[in-house]
């Protein structure tokens, strides 16, 4: 695995207000807030100090043609400015659907994310380790909106790093979803080796076991009530031995937050432990790393995760209960899908969930096991 040569950069998270009061619509499971908060957190616990925070640029439209197509930028832009879209390009485009809805910073808002994905493969190639939170819309498919993502920033950025001499890399995604949209871009290049674990039988239904695309796929469908033993052990015997033997120039970790047990959107129960332990151990690994956010729609848990990745990727020691400013963070989210209902206490004092731990089926032993043995025979 490649070095770098100069003395450590700081890590740098990337953020931008135009997140602060943008959502999909009040009916989306993007009514939530996420990057703000995580921005807000972090900052009332002392670990977002201004000269760590780079805002994210928003991305020109030719930045967006290495994997998009020009008429879809073009209907995006369109959509926007008049707040609507023909049949013609719902039916084209995946614009203005339940999933990928007309809003009115439908443009901006994925161009600001897009545009951290640069920005990151800029300082990634100069020597950080980057957090971009607001990162990890893995569907995001060339000409068309796909399952919440309406630009496909991994893909931009490992684009990018590979044009700034970062040949080899690791793309883990740990979201509960699969990586389509990545997979897309990459599977004629072995180069670039992608590992998702996802949760199987669940939208987009595409990672099956036996994908291999040119042998650089490496897909681990999971049952539903995943829990952290079990998780442990893909981490030990597929993520980081699959990642070491690439010898990456770079890792890239999507790590959406809706693989946790209180996440309306999956099945898989993990606690966000299980998120931190493979930032820590990748961090450890990868002398180049890019850590994007994904899924979470649970805006106490997504929170809570992601600000414990900022703090696991410094090195921070996470409290047992959040200081009063967190605290009150936390107790002034608000969540439609929960209305009427009490959230646990935890949510609001901690960051850091109860274990979840338990015993690991066979399945899980017998589908790792096939994937280890793929990756010996390739090494």
């Amino acid at each position: 695995m490649d070095t770098i040569s100069q003395p450590r950069q700081p890590t740098l998270f990337l953020g931008a207000e135009i997140y602060r009061g943008s959502t999909y619509g009040s009916a989306h499971p993007l009514a939530i807030p996420r990057v703000t908060t995580v921005i807000d957190l972090s900052r009332a616990l002392g670990w977002l100090p201004r000269d760590v925070y780079r805002t994210s640029p928003r991305i020109r439209p030719a930045g967006l043609m290495a994997f998009h197509t020009p008429a879809y930028i073009a209907a995006l832009q369109t959509a926007e400015a008049s707040q609507s879209v023909t049949a013609e390009i719902r039916e084209r485009h995946g614009l203005g659907t339940l999933s990928n809805p007309v809003y009115p910073e439908m443009f901006r808002r994925p161009a600001t994310s897009a545009g951290g994905a640069l920005l990151a493969a800029d300082l990634v190639a100069a020597g950080h380790r980057v957090y971009h939170p607001a990162g990890g819309t893995h569907h995001g498919l060339p000409d068309r909106a796909n399952g919440f993502c309406f630009f496909n920033d991994p893909v931009l950025a490992i684009m990018a790093l590979r044009a700034r001499g970062l040949r080899r890399i690791v793309y883990v995604d740990i979201d509960a979803h699969h990586c389509d949209g990545v997979e897309v871009a990459f599977p004629d290049t072995p180069e670039v080796r992608l590992i998702s674990l996802h949760e199987e039988k669940r939208w987009p239904f595409t990672g099956a076991l036996h994908d291999r695309g040119c042998g650089n796929f490496f897909n681990l469908p999971l049952p539903a009530g995943l829990n952290d033993d079990e998780y442990a052990l893909a981490l030990q015997e597929l993520i980081l031995p699959a990642t070491a033997s690439h010898r990456p120039d770079a890792v890239v970790l999507q790590c959406g937050a809706d693989a946790v047990a209180e996440d309306p959107l999956s099945r898989l129960t993990l606690s966000n432990n299980a998120h931190w332990a493979t930032v820590a151990a990748l961090k450890d690994m990868a002398p180049r790393l890019l850590v994007l956010g994904g899924g979470g729609y649970n805006p106490w848990s997504v929170g809570r995760l992601w600000t414990g990745v900022w703090a696991t990727l410094n090195g921070f020691d996470i409290p047992d209960r959040l200081p009063p400013g967190a605290e009150a963070i936390q107790r002034g989210l608000s969540w439609n899908r929960r209305a009427g209902k009490t959230p646990p206490e935890h949510w609001f004092t901690t960051l850091r969930d109860v274990p979840h731990n338990g015993g690991i089926r066979d399945v899980i032993r017998e589908r790792v096991s096939l994937l280890a043995a793929r990756l010996l025979a390739e090494v």
